[in-house]
C-alpha cells in the first residue's frame, strides 16, 4: 500500500498478483473454498480470453504506439491526486426519458430511465473517438419504485457483460430489498445491453475493445452517469440513496465512496480493485502482457499508474468508514483475496465480511444480505423521517 510520500502503484510489490491467498474462512470451510476456487480458474480463463479478444481487436485500429502515447495524459493526472479534474459532476437537470419495460417484474412497478449521456471524454484527443459510439452515449437503467415512493434507494451496478437484470435480481436477490421497502435501480454500464455497438459479438466487448485510453474513459463515464442519475433521484424526493455492485460493478461502486460522501452506504461486492495486478492472474492475458509490455518498453507500475485515476486505492473515502462494507469470497479467483484485504486497509475501519463461495457462486450468501439489510437499516438513522418509510428491522 501506499506509504506517505509514495502512491500505492510504486508501493505495491510487482509480483503482488503472486501472493498466498489467505482468508479466515479457509480452514473452517476447506472443501467449499477448494472446489469453488477450482472452478473460478477455469471460468476465469474464458472470461479472459474474451477480453483479450476485445484487446486485439482494438490492435487493429490503434497501434501500441499510440495507445501507449495516450496513456501519459492520464499519468500526469494521477500525479495531481486531485479529484476535481478527474471526475465530471453529474449533469443538472436531465432530460429523462422515462418508457415502460417490455417485460416488466410482477408485482412491482418498473420503468426504463434513459437520457442522452452529456459525458465528455477528459482527454481532448479522445473526444470525437468516444463521441463516435452512438449506441453507447444513451444512458439507461431500470428504476423499480413503490406507489407510495419515493423511498430510499439502492443503486446496483452489474459484472461485466452480466448486464441482464433478471440475472442480477435473482443472483442478488433484489427483489428481497424492494419487498423490504427500498426502490432499485439497476443502471446499465457501457457497452452493455442496448449500449453496445451493432456488430459486439458479446455484451461489453467494447468496455475493452476501444484501447486503454478509452477504457479509462469509459470508467470515467460510468460514475458520471451514475452521479447524474442519482442527482435526478435527488430531484424527486428521493431521501437517501447507497450503493452495490458485483466485480467491476463493485470496482465501479467502491470508486463512488471517494466521489459522493453523501451515499447513505456502499457495499462493493467481489470488487476488482487493482485491474492490472487482477490481470496479470489471467493466464491469456499475462502471456500477452509479458510479451507486448517489455517491447514497449513498459512493465506492471507503468501500467497501474497509467489507469490509477478510476482506481480506488488512489482516492480517499469521503463516505464514512462504518457505512462502508467490503463483501467477498474466500474462493474467489476473478478478484482473488488479496485484494479484498487491498481494499479494506485502504478503508480503515470498514467492514470486511468473507463468504465461502467464488465469483459466481456465493454460498451463505444470507449472511452477508442480513449484513446488507442491517447497514442499510441503520443508514437511515440520520434521516428523520426513516420510520415511515416502513422499513423491517433488521435481524
Amino acid at each position: 500500500m501506499a506509504s506517505s510520500d509514495q502512491p500505492w502503484w510504486l508501493t505495491l510489490p510487482v509480483d503482488y498478483h503472486r501472493r498466498p491467498v489467505e482468508t479466515p474462512l479457509d480452514r473452517q470451510h476447506r472443501f467449499k473454498v477448494g472446489v469453488s476456487a477450482a472452478m473460478d480458474h477455469v471460468l476465469k480463463n474464458g472470461l479472459a480470453t474474451a477480453v483479450l479478444a476485445a484487446m486485439a481487436n482494438n490492435l487493429r485500429k490503434h497501434p501500441l504506439a499510440q495507445q501507449i502515447g495516450e496513456l501519459e495524459f492520464y499519468r500526469d493526472l494521477a500525479d495531481r491526486a486531485d479529484p476535481s479534474r478527474v471526475f465530471m459532476p453529474p449533469t443538472d437537470q436531465v432530460a429523462m426519458r422515462i418508457s415502460r419495460p417490455k417485460k416488466p417484474v410482477p408485482g412491482i412497478d418498473s420503468r426504463t430511465l434513459r437520457f442522452q449521456s452529456t459525458f465528455e471524454a477528459l482527454n481532448p484527443a479522445l473526444r470525437d473517438r468516444v463521441a463516435s459510439h452512438r449506441n453507447n452515449l444513451v444512458a439507461e437503467a431500470r428504476h423499480w419504485t413503490h406507489p407510495d415512493g419515493p423511498r430510499p434507494t439502492l443503486v446496483f451496478l452489474h459484472g461485466y457483460s452480466l448486464d441482464a437484470y433478471w440475472i442480477n435480481s435473482a443472483m442478488f436477490s433484489l427483489r428481497w430489498f424492494y419487498d423490504q421497502g427500498w426502490d432499485v435501480l439497476l443502471y446499465t454500464l457501457p457497452f452493455h445491453g442496448s449500449r453496445r455497438e451493432r456488430f459486439d459479438p458479446f455484451s461489453g466487448f467494447g468496455y475493452f475493445g476501444h484501447g486503454f485510453a478509452e477504457t479509462n474513459e469509459t470508467m470515467l463515464q460510468a460514475i458520471h452517469e451514475v452521479r447524474t442519475f442519482m442527482r435526478y433521484l435527488r430531484e424527486i424526493g428521493v431521501p437517501s440513496i447507497g450503493i452495490s455492485g458485483l466485480s467491476l460493478g463493485g470496482y465501479l461502486s467502491a470508486l463512488m465512496a471517494a466521489v459522493e460522501k453523501d451515499l447513505a452506504f456502499v457495499m462493493p461486492n467481489a470488487a476488482v480493485v487493482s485491474p492490472t495486478d487482477m490481470l496479470m492472474e489471467w493466464a491469456p492475458l499475462r502471456e500477452a502482457f509479458q510479451r507486448v509490455l517489455p517491447q514497449a518498453g513498459l512493465d506492471l507500475t507503468d501500467i497501474r499508474h497509467a489507469t490509477a485515476i478510476h482506481c480506488p486505492l488512489t482516492w480517499k473515502p469521503q463516505v464514512p468508514a462504518e457505512r462502508l462494507l467490503i463483501i467477498a469470497g474466500a474462493g474467489d479467483r476473478f478478484t482473488a483475496p488479496r485484494y479484498q484485504n487491498l481494499l479494506h486497509e485502504h478503508w480503515p475501519g470498514s467492514h470486511l465480511h468473507w463468504f465461502p463461495g467464488n465469483h459466481v457462486m456465493h454460498l451463505q450468501q444470507r449472511d452477508y444480505l442480513r449484513l446488507m439489510r442491517t447497514l442499510m437499516h441503520q443508514s437511515l438513522s440520520t434521516e428523520p423521517d426513516h420510520d415511515n418509510h416502513r422499513l423491517h428491522p433488521a435481524g
